[in-house]
């Protein structure tokens, strides 16, 4: 039985590593398509380095012997998005093909949807599923809100950067680290973030109307981290509450 756990293991792994070699694929043919500079190369590369040791870690981790069509899909999405962030990296340099970053940012937010179906009907959904699935997601967001920031202000990082300040504090604040309940209006702005932002990453719309568009992104967003962070504010204190009876009562009959 060990020698089939560790054998099931290898083969778990060997997917990531074959995403890994896929990623550096993509950035050869975007380098040979675009002419891609260093920036470009460097900030792909270390993408995939990322990925492929995050994701082997959190493998080895959870001891999944099935790497699973789920995973694969969302594999295949940040693939799409490390190709997004090369393109985006090199645009510090010189302008992006527009085309190319809306095709391959659009397929990544469609291919979102399919991941999460394809886990319910195999029955294949893991927390390491669903934790990967939201990494994906939030990366992209925040390589989108970085190349529309070159030409809205720096204001719109706070799109990108939200997810990864609401982490941070909860390393000060434990509290916010609390499960939220299901919610389809978090969801529906989730989504509707990475549409936004594509819409105004991709230069069809004039100045003016681009930045109401991701100004309308940002308020939704701050909307829903502020009514979620309510809620677990209101949440903890509840039941910091009923810790504080509970110990008051045992204390009321021990004295009895």
């Amino acid at each position: 039985m060990a020698l089939n756990h560790t054998y099931d293991a290898r083969l778990v792994q060997q997917e990531t590593a074959l995403g890994a070699g896929v990623q550096i694929l993509v950035l050869a043919l975007l380098g040979t398509a675009i002419g891609m500079g260093p920036a470009g190369w460097l900030t792909g590369l270390a993408f995939a380095i990322a990925t492929w040791a995050v994701l082997s870690r959190a493998l080895h981790r959870s001891r999944l012997t099935s790497f699973g069509p789920a995973n694969r899909v969302t594999l295949g999405r940040s693939i799409l998005v490390g190709g997004v962030t090369a393109l985006v990296a090199d645009s510090f340099q010189s302008p992006p093909p527009l085309t190319l970053l809306v095709g391959l940012t659009a397929v990544a937010l469609i291919l979102d949807g399919v991941d999460g179906k394809v886990a319910r009907r195999t029955g294949t959904s893991t927390a390491l599923g669903a934790r990967f699935d939201m990494e994906v997601d939030a990366f992209l967001i925040l390589v989108l809100s970085v190349y529309v920031a070159m030409s809205q202000g720096p204001w719109v990082l706070l799109i990108g950067g939200m997810r990864y300040g609401f982490v941070a504090a909860a390393r000060f604040w434990p509290w916010l680290n609390a499960p939220l309940p299901p919610s389809t209006a978090r969801k529906t702005v989730a989504a509707l973030q990475g549409v936004f932002l594509l819409l105004a990453a991709s230069g069809l719309l004039p100045l003016p109307v681009e930045f109401g568009v991701v100004a309308t992104a940002l308020a939704a967003l701050l909307w829903s981290f502020g009514r979620d962070v309510l809620w677990l504010w209101r949440t903890s204190r509840v039941q910091g509450s009923a810790v504080t009876g509970a110990a008051g009562e045992s204390e009321e009959l021990v004295a009895v």
